[in-house]
């Protein structure tokens, strides 16, 4: 059960942009621009970014949404997103995306432990200061947003609820991040 009175069965984030949209616009509009602006980084890459930060926060809610959302963006090899949560380092992804996911890790877990040498490693294998700000910046975003999450205990469907996740998947990755319809309407 929340912890705030939040509009009925609308689950994560969508509640709390839904009871506070002032602050849930400049939130939707930085994930907008983070996961679907422009970037080096594919969508894909960058939903994968989110959703393996989300894993390691144990957010039900995000790294399910954000996992689905990456499935949806991989297409064909959507299976590649579980196998990055299994071990990211023989998951079949480039070795630059796993030195970019070594950084976001050391973000998730304490920031200040990122090191020149993860740095340099990620740029061995052509990652530019583009790529390693946008995944620091997803990082530490989703962090806060994982946090925001739980904190305020919103409903999330079952960590099993294939169905209600793929939906999800489905919408954030074809029009990305844009404000709820009112309660009324909301899904």
């Amino acid at each position: 059960m929340p912890h705030i009175s939040l509009p009925e069965g609308v689950p994560g984030i969508r509640s709390l942009v839904l009871f506070r949209p002032d602050t849930g616009q400049p939130l939707y509009e930085l994930a907008q621009i983070l996961l679907r602006g422009e970037s080096p980084l594919s969508s894909a890459e960058r939903e994968l970014i989110a959703t393996y930060v989300s894993f390691l926060n144990a957010c039900v809610f995000c790294s399910c949404s954000h996992a689905a959302a990456a499935r949806y963006l991989y297409k064909d090899e959507q299976q590649t997103v579980d196998l990055v949560l299994e071990d990211y380092q023989s998951a079949p992804i480039s070795d630059k995306l796993k030195a970019l996911l070594t950084i976001a890790g050391r973000v998730q877990k304490d920031a200040r432990t990122v090191s020149t040498d993860d740095v340099a490693l990620a740029r061995s294998f052509g990652a530019t200061d583009r790529d390693i700000h946008d995944t620091v910046l997803i990082a530490a975003t989703f962090c806060m947003f994982n946090r925001y999450v739980d904190g305020l205990a919103t409903i999330a469907p079952a960590k099993d609820d294939i169905s209600a996740y793929a939906q999800m998947g489905e919408r954030m990755g074809s029009i990305g991040y844009v404000m709820p319809k009112p309660v009324s309407a909301a899904v």
